[in-house]
């Protein structure tokens, strides 16, 4: 059992507004973690706790803040299989991928402490008696708010960035991985003076007077409907609002592919962490030349991942996909595998593959987030390109196919941050993408997200006039 503690200017200490959560593993129901809620108190002494070292931080050589970085990296690479214990009791992950995800975040700690002192401003070309340049500098204090479903890795991200561009940071990690963010957080805080990274804990009500507090970034990763309520608290703010949310993203299957290698790739998409990512596979369109072969494959997969799939983070979640899919059958859909809750204790889903499903269908037209693959059958690929195009969410999409003018025109066209040819998951290191629509704003990745945590300030500097 995990005894969760805030962590506010280089001190521990539980949190102080009366309330408490506990989270339930997933897998057995049993309790894992104990949580004392962070209070309005105590986001007023974080926010002011960073405020206060933000100004010595911004000051501390851009080398020594990465040096800070990569010796918090080695500390979390050194527990990472402990963490990946945690995350997995917490949220469900099996350990070897939980593990996985964790170096994933370290070595995009390591990335940022490298790619912090080469981030730089530039030049203008001026008067020659002048200096012009735009120069990069801290934006101030730095909200974290970050998910359970790759708590780690995601963190990572976002703290990384933040502090290696001389910000501090009042990170709020989800209310279902709370000992996963506070082991993060006891393994970072050792490497930064005090207010540089402050930890609260507890739920939405927490990290709405996170967002509403005097910071200067709310960077958030999680749901659509958090993160527009982030959205308008900034508006009032004046704070940047940096968000990654939800998506539905499409899966296209052209005609001419091989069915097999592509029910393949949409089993991966749709089923892996329980369906539990934010680019997960959460429609198919496929041509109605290799329909049904598709649909049989997919449906093979889904014997094939039922073994080894992990719960769904809590009964709630899984219960809210399960009613997804009954209103699916319930509409014309069939459910060819899965469909139902299995009995007994846990949060488990079973791999479904829904077939004979319709854009008007929630299972389709909104996030399911769980291990559902749902299945809609097109007679081209532009008619494909069109219904996949039509969403309000535009975070990534996916197109299988063998013709090269129909891979252009689907990165062309569709309307989705990140554009995968086929393959569901891959691209080079450091890529980094604009989410359109409900899916969020701003970089979330890559070397661009250091812009999105600093601010440019252009100077001009002249000589004084001869004769003073």
């Amino acid at each position: 059992m995990y005894d969760v503690e805030q962590y506010v200017d280089g001190a521990w200490n539980p949190g102080n507004s009366g309330r408490t959560l506990t989270v339930i593993n997933p897998s057995d129901d049993t309790p894992v973690t104990t949580v004392r809620i962070s209070g309005e108190p105590d986001v007023e002494k974080a926010v002011q706790a960073a405020r206060k070292a933000a100004a010595p931080w911004a000051a501390t050589a851009p080398a020594a803040r990465a040096a800070a970085l990569h010796a918090a990296a080695t500390a979390v690479e050194e527990a990472a299989g402990e963490l990946a214990e945690i995350m997995t009791a917490e949220m469900g992950k099996p350990v070897d991928g939980a593990r996985e995800s964790i170096l994933a975040g370290v070595g995009t700690l390591r990335q940022y402490a490298e790619l912090g002192p080469t981030h730089r401003g530039r030049t203008l070309a001026g008067n020659d008696e002048a200096i012009d340049l735009m120069a990069y500098g801290p934006r101030g204090v730095v909200a974290v708010i970050t998910p359970w479903n790759d708590p780690v890795a995601v963190s990572c991200g976002l703290l990384g960035a933040a502090l290696v561009t001389g910000n501090t940071v009042v990170y709020k990690p989800s209310e279902r991985t709370p000992a996963t963010g506070w082991r993060l957080a006891q393994l970072l805080a050792p490497h930064f003076p005090a207010g540089v990274l402050n930890l609260l804990n507890g739920d939405g009500q927490v990290g709405a007077a996170l967002a509403a507090a005097p910071v200067d970034v709310v960077a958030q990763v999680g749901s659509t409907a958090t993160g527009r309520s982030i959205a308008a608290a900034c508006a009032r703010t004046g704070a940047k609002a940096l968000l990654e949310n939800g998506g539905s993203d499409p899966l296209i299957v052209d005609a001419g592919v091989d069915p097999a290698w592509a029910a393949s790739q949409a089993a991966l998409g749709s089923f892996v962490n329980s369906g539990q990512i934010c680019v997960a596979v959460e429609r198919i369109y496929v041509h109605r030349e290799v329909a049904d072969a598709f649909v049989e494959a997919l449906a093979a997969e889904a014997d094939n991942w039922a073994p080894q799939i992990g719960p769904m983070v809590d009964k709630r979640m899984r219960d809210a996909v399960d009613e997804q899919v009954q209103q699916a059958v319930k509409a014309g859909a069939r459910a060819l595998r899965g469909g139902s809750a299995p009995a007994g204790p846990g949060s488990y889903y079973p791999p479904t593959v829904l077939a004979d499903c319709t854009d008007e269908m929630a299972v389709v037209r909104e996030e399911t987030f769980g291990p559902v693959a749902p299945v809609v059958t097109v007679d081209s690929f532009d008619e494909a390109l069109s219904r996949a195009a039509d969403s309000p969410y535009g975070l990534a999409a996916t197109v299988l196919t063998a013709s090269m003018s129909n891979a252009q025109q689907a990165w062309r066209r569709l309307p989705a941050g990140t554009v995968k040819v086929n393959a569901v998951f891959g691209g080079a290191p450091g890529g980094a993408a604009h989410p359109r629509g409900g899916s969020g704003q701003g970089f979330g990745y890559g070397p661009e997200l250091l812009d999105e945590m600093t601010a440019t300030k252009a100077v001009h500097i002249e000589a004084p006039p001869t004769g003073w």
